[in-house]
């Protein structure tokens, strides 16, 4: 491999990053594999505090969904202060900020959510589960109507922490295993069950749309299969709109021995009493997603999602 020029100050990247335990360890995780890559440069931390930091005892949809938690990431690089930003995909909004590009997306841990505190099975009638996360809630309303919920925010540590002294709470399997906390893992939810948030367990990487250098190095760290199933989830997330807002999920996994990516969608009402699923299949990742839920916006009868998915809405039948 050619030797690159030394496009990073002090020979080093800087990676913008929530201070999260998670985040620093995604923001780490990124910074080991471009530090391994042939004359790759080392790295250093650019550490920022975003809203969703700020109000860490607001539910996330009531101060912006997604974009809570990484705006002021972005702009560290827009302005100079890092080279890239480094997050968890499914706190990315659908569309990209102009000026930067979502540039790689390294290994997928398992999308899958799991339970803390008690096994699905286990819990008892009318218990109480605790998470803050509307596409949970309305998946779990549906099998188990006699659920009620309570907020869940805070780092990893302490949502386990809370959720177990709640009796039950639900988190992504992938920042449990991640920061060494699997073993208060009581139960994986499967696909069947639950349909995991967009980019669930995938780390996204976004750089400036000019910085080639750069681009030219995350593509070496990019996994092309991750990416791609990645970029039919959001194309899928585009389509339908809501971010938190909305109960709505998806999944796709990787190209099966016909060539074909397979995807699962979801959109539900939000207290769980209207629950529509999708399962396609197709070659384009972007076609893919985007025609699975054009399907669940058809079979919304072409109303507001935002109208069709409050309590009570009429729609698909249990």
């Amino acid at each position: 491999m050619q030797a690159r020029p030394a496009a990073w100050p002090g020979a080093k990247l800087r990676i913008a990053t929530r201070g999260s335990p998670l985040a620093r360890w995604q923001a780490g995780r990124v910074g080991e594999l471009v530090a391994a890559v042939p004359d790759g440069p080392g790295f250093e931390l650019v550490v920022v505090r975003t809203r969703g930091d700020e109000l860490a005892d607001v539910p996330v949809a009531s101060i912006g969904g997604q974009g809570a938690f990484v705006k002021e990431v972005q702009s560290a690089v827009l302005d100079g202060r890092a080279d890239v930003a480094v997050h968890s995909a499914k706190d990315l909004p659908s569309t990209t900020p102009d000026g930067l590009v979502l540039a790689c997306i390294p290994e997928r841990a398992d999308p899958r959510d799991a339970l803390v505190g008690s096994a699905l099975g286990d819990l008892a009638p009318g218990a109480t589960v605790a998470t803050g996360s509307v596409r949970r809630q309305a998946q779990l309303a549906w099998l188990r109507p006699d659920l009620t919920f309570c907020e869940l925010r805070g780092n990893m540590a302490t949502r386990v922490e809370r959720a177990e002294r709640a009796g039950a709470g639900v988190v992504a399997l992938a920042a449990l295993e991640r920061l060494g906390l699997g073993s208060h893992v009581t139960d994986v939810l499967d696909v069947d069950t639950m349909v995991p948030q967009v980019a669930q367990g995938a780390i996204a990487v976004e750089c400036r749309r000019d910085d080639a250098a750069t681009r030219q190095l995350l593509q070496e760290i990019d996994d092309g299969d991750a990416h791609e199933a990645v970029t039919a989830e959001r194309a899928f997330l585009a389509t339908l709109g809501g971010g938190c807002t909305l109960p709505l999920g998806a999944l796709c996994t990787g190209r099966g021995g016909d060539g074909d990516l397979a995807l699962d969608g979801m959109l539900a009402s939000r207290d769980g009493h209207v629950l529509l699923r999708r399962h396609g299949v197709g070659r384009d990742a972007t076609e893919l997603g985007t025609r699975i839920a054009s399907e669940l916006l058809d079979e919304c009868g072409g109303r507001a999602l935002e109208d069709w998915s409050r309590p009570g809405a009429e729609g698909g039948s249990r």
